[in-house]
């Protein structure tokens, strides 16, 4: 398992269209993805998983990958948080 932790830096956090873009992402892996905030986890191949954590701009979420590509699925949707979701 890979974990990573990382600081949501885009306008609107991850709402939306961003989360679109997050679970589209997160659905190119075979792996097990669940993004953590706070005290909360869901399935970071589910829009409304994703939405329920209302993360929001200086959010800090962590990243956890389980399965055969589980870091390529990390880095890739770390770069994609990184770049403020292609927006």
């Amino acid at each position: 398992m890979i974990t990573k932790t990382i600081t949501i830096q885009n306008t609107v956090g991850l709402h939306a269209r961003p989360a679109t873009f997050f679970i589209q992402k997160a659905n190119s892996y075979k792996s097990s993805i669940w993004i953590e905030n706070s005290d909360r986890r869901a399935n970071a191949k589910s829009l409304l998983g994703v939405l329920s954590l209302g993360i929001s701009k200086g959010d800090t979420i962590t990243l956890l990958a389980d399965g055969e590509d589980e870091q390529d699925a990390v880095d890739g949707l770390v770069n994609l948080v990184l770049t403020g979701f292609n927006e």
